[in-house]
């Protein structure tokens, strides 16, 4: 079996989950095309800018079987992606992070087949407990791991409304 995964390699934090992911698929014996991402974050901002390098990847290696994103931008996009490639829904495993209304469509149209969802509002109160409990207790940083859920298309609407709530 042959994947994509897409991701900021080179960048020793920010690139460690797709390393991780790149990994374990070796360890499954999956051959892996890495596609690193623009340092710059411009995919992120803009995902529509992936879509020749995808397509290309895509069209050169006609045997792939999965594409990973790293994030819910370009995760979000997969639709566009596998169009602009000739691909039809559900004829590639397309996973990811994050979750988003635009991931959730992803679900329902079939282009989108397992998410991590990191809990965002654990991403934001967490830190801000911990800091709290550093100033004032004097304890060490919290270190928790909020990427431990995963979507899939049996469970996507369990998580769409809070999709939609992130946004607000």
């Amino acid at each position: 079996d042959k994947a994509i995964m897409i991701g900021p390699f080179e960048n020793e934090s920010r690139g460690a989950r797709e390393r991780g992911t790149v990994a374990a698929l070796k360890d499954a014996g999956v051959e892996v095309i890495q596609l690193s991402s623009p340092p710059s974050g411009e995919w992120a901002s803009d995902p529509n800018l992936a879509i020749p390098v995808i397509t290309a990847a895509l069209l050169n290696n006609p045997d792939v079987k999965a594409v990973g994103y790293p994030g819910g931008q370009m995760l979000g996009n997969v639709s566009t992606y596998m169009q602009a490639a000739g691909r039809k829904a559900g004829e590639i495993f397309n996973f990811g992070f994050d979750t988003s209304p635009q991931i959730v469509e992803g679900f329902k149209g079939g282009w989108v087949q397992l998410t991590a969802d990191q809990q965002p509002f654990l991403q934001g109160y967490l830190p801000i407990l911990s800091l709290c409990q550093q100033v004032v207790l004097g304890l060490a940083p919290m270190n928790v791991d909020t990427g431990a859920g995963f979507v899939t298309p049996e469970n996507y609407e369990i998580v769409a409304e809070l999709a939609k709530q992130a946004l607000r």
